[in-house]
């Protein structure tokens, strides 16, 4: 399992933001699905099948979370199966992949409650004994979310017909096509709805490929400010930031990160030009056969400072290549 696997499930496995994440696709935003009313599944999917050989077939598939949602909405209750399947990458399969998880867990529902009747010995019927299952059993509704956590545009298949062919449009609706529940960051307009600070996750991953838009962000955003740990490690993980996290902190103000972070890059920048800027001195100076000693006097600058470079310069020529030159420096300080 990749890191950003590893991640990603432990991220959301978590009940608040599974919550969340649920509430925003299922329900616009508003808090029907708490976080308390969730159980977790297991996350194996196994159902068997007769094969063509009439030997038992046995397939096996693990999901990424899958939580038992109890909800209490508009004077009822409902109990429903809810999966979540995280995409670091767009996959071009994903409508049959997450079919295949709901079929399965539907199919385990159906063999259980068989199982049931079979202990139990209460079908009333040949039709109910041969089916396993009664006029009155019913299933529990299966919902599958799929996350995208990458920041290009998802521009995979939204639906299974998305991955056909032609087809006969006379054909068309004799066969089923299956949807996914796609979550893509760029898609989203509004992220007021989000509670937890999956907002902040969401909302770097859109903006991530614009560095201003990203500033713009941040520093619109109060709630930046204060992040737990967790998601800045997920923010740097998928969105390919590299936020300075310090170890005894649990929450960070990425927003100071984030200045800190260009305010070093800035004096790296200023560092790495005034060190060119020597070299090229140097190398100028030698061309005209001048010694260290010489460029040192030159230069008012110690020998021993004006050695390495001018040995490093002399083994990159005739072209005397300043950046090659200072890649070299680099690489003999590192290896010293």
């Amino acid at each position: 399992m990749s890191a950003k696997d590893s991640m990603a499930k432990e991220y959301f496995a978590d009940n608040a933001r599974f919550a969340d994440l649920c509430n925003n696709i299922l329900y616009g935003g508003r808090e029907v699905i708490l976080p308390e009313n969730l159980k977790e599944r297991d996350t194996t999917e196994v159902l068997t099948a007769l094969g063509l050989d009439k030997k038992t077939i046995a397939m096996q598939k693990l999901r990424d979370i899958f939580k038992n949602a109890s909800i209490k909405y508009t004077g009822k209750s409902y109990v429903v199966l809810i999966g979540v399947e995280n995409q670091s990458d767009i996959h071009y399969a994903i409508p049959v992949k997450n079919m295949f998880y709901d079929v399965m867990a539907y199919g385990n529902q159906v063999k259980e409650t068989a199982k049931k009747h079979r202990k139990e010995k209460d079908t009333a019927t040949s039709d109910e004994f041969l089916s396993g299952f009664t006029k009155e059993d019913k299933l529990i509704p299966v919902i599958t979310i799929t996350v995208y956590l990458g920041t290009k545009e998802w521009d995979g298949p939204r639906k299974l017909s998305d991955m056909f062919g032609d087809v006969d449009e006379e054909l068309l609706p004799f066969i089923p096509d299956y949807r996914i529940n796609l979550l893509a960051p760029r898609e989203i307009t509004d992220f007021t709805g989000f509670r937890t600070s999956i907002r902040q996750l969401f909302e770097v991953l859109k903006n991530a490929y614009d560095k201003e838009k990203m500033q713009e962000v941040l520093q619109n955003d109060e709630k930046f400010s204060k992040v737990d740990r967790e998601t800045v490690e997920a923010i740097n993980l998928f969105a390919g930031t590299d936020i300075d996290i310090d170890e005894k902190e649990e929450v960070i103000d990425m927003c100071k990160a984030w200045e800190d972070q260009k305010n070093e890059g800035r004096e790296e920048g200023r560092e790495l030009g005034e060190r060119q800027k020597i070299i090229s001195l140097i190398v100028k100076k030698l061309q005209k056969d001048k010694s260290v000693a010489e460029i040192a006097d030159d230069l008012e600058e110690k020998e021993e400072v004006i050695a390495p470079i001018y040995e490093a310069a002399l083994s990159m020529k005739p072209d005397y290549d300043v950046e090659k030159i200072y890649e070299l420096l680099e690489k003999n300080k590192k290896l010293a």
